[in-house]
């Protein structure tokens, strides 16, 4: 299938996880969501990288996000691997974690790259709205463990500007301030941003988060 984009619907499916059959759509429900890949069980950096999420729940929970993990191996396979996890990463996994042992799913969302591997998944990351619409993707190459810290602060943004007209700027994080969407008429920023803001250039005006 060809590759999905920002703005496409993500593809529903069903599927056999760790916590019991869901629906994908209907699992999302209304909250963002974060579909993550994982190459393979029984590998390290996957074992830190599913340890780490596990850590993070309560953050993705304040942001009204679940989290679902997929692998082309078995449930069988999936839950003895979560001992490991729990044990070397001094956690608790509480997030579902799918079995897509026939590939369907990791084909569905294009996450079998055949020049990398035509056996193991990417470490494909998918940012889903309450639209069910794709917010965002990052591929990483099997070697490389994600960075969570980066996507908690991408959801936070992502959250910020599907509400208010603006932009936030390079490295930024919450609480900092945000770039004004240049659609907005300096005659309107009064009303629609009143903390005031600083302009720079025409084009780049600066205001405190207007969410806090």
């Amino acid at each position: 299938m060809s590759t999905l984009r920002l703005g496409d619907i993500a593809p529903d499916f069903q599927a056999e996880t760790t916590q019991g059959p869901i629906s994908f759509h209907e699992w999302l429900g209304d909250s963002w969501g974060v579909l993550f890949s994982h190459p393979a069980d029984f590998t390290p950096v996957c074992t830190t990288e599913l340890g780490t999420v596990a850590n993070y729940v309560p953050e993705f929970a304040k942001r009204n996000t679940k989290v679902i993990a997929l692998s082309v191996d078995g449930l069988d396979s999936h839950k003895e691997w979560i001992k490991d996890i729990n044990e070397t990463q001094n956690t608790e996994v509480n997030f579902p974690i799918i079995a897509d042992e026939d590939k369907k799913i990791a084909n569905l969302y294009d996450m079998l790259h055949p020049n990398a591997s035509d056996k193991f998944t990417v470490r494909s990351v998918f940012v889903i709205g309450p639209d069910k619409k794709i917010k965002l993707t990052l591929t990483y190459p099997a070697s490389t463990g994600r960075n969570f810290d980066e996507l908690l602060r991408v959801i936070d943004s992502l959250q910020l500007t599907a509400n208010y007209s603006v932009a936030t700027p390079a490295n930024w994080k919450d609480g900092e301030d945000v770039v004004i969407a240049p659609a907005i008429p300096d005659s309107d920023i009064p009303a629609k941003f009143p903390k005031g803001h600083t302009p720079i250039k025409p084009y780049l005006r600066l205001t405190p988060q207007p969410n806090k």
